[in-house]
């Protein structure tokens, strides 16, 4: 059943986060480790997992769940590097991945919503059965 709409919004979900790793490649790194590419790469992981896991909606919804939070970290990392920038947060070239983390953190929530009423809709019908 990957034509529900709970797999499309999940999929732009994923598709924020591949923007998120091809507009985040400046993003300082902390050490030796880039911390949003590795975000980044574990995000479109956990979303593809997620939209082919559509016979376990449970584990879909924690799947989902796990993205919100990852995305939440990442637009935090994201806003504090934006702010430690020289030129201030007014400097028009910067601002838009913590955008795709929002995005995707929307996209997730509604996800989960869709799937929340699938998974009431299957339990109405096999009260009937």
């Amino acid at each position: 059943m990957l034509q529900r709409i709970q797999t499309i919004w999940t999929f732009l979900a994923v598709l924020a986060a591949v923007f998120l790793f091809v507009s985040g490649q400046d993003v300082a790194q902390f050490g030796n480790i880039s911390v949003v590419n590795i975000g980044c790469i574990i995000l479109v992981l956990v979303g593809l997992l997620s939209i082919f896991s559509f016979k376990n909606r449970k584990r879909q919804i924690l799947l989902n769940t796990v993205s919100i939070i990852i995305n939440a970290l990442l637009m935090g990392v994201l806003i504090y590097w934006l702010l430690n920038l020289s030129g201030g947060i007014q400097f028009p070239e910067k601002g838009i991945e913590p955008i795709f983390s929002l995005i995707a953190i929307i996209c997730l929530i509604i996800s989960n919503i869709y799937i929340k009423k699938d998974e009431r809709l299957v339990k109405s019908v096999d009260r009937l059965r």
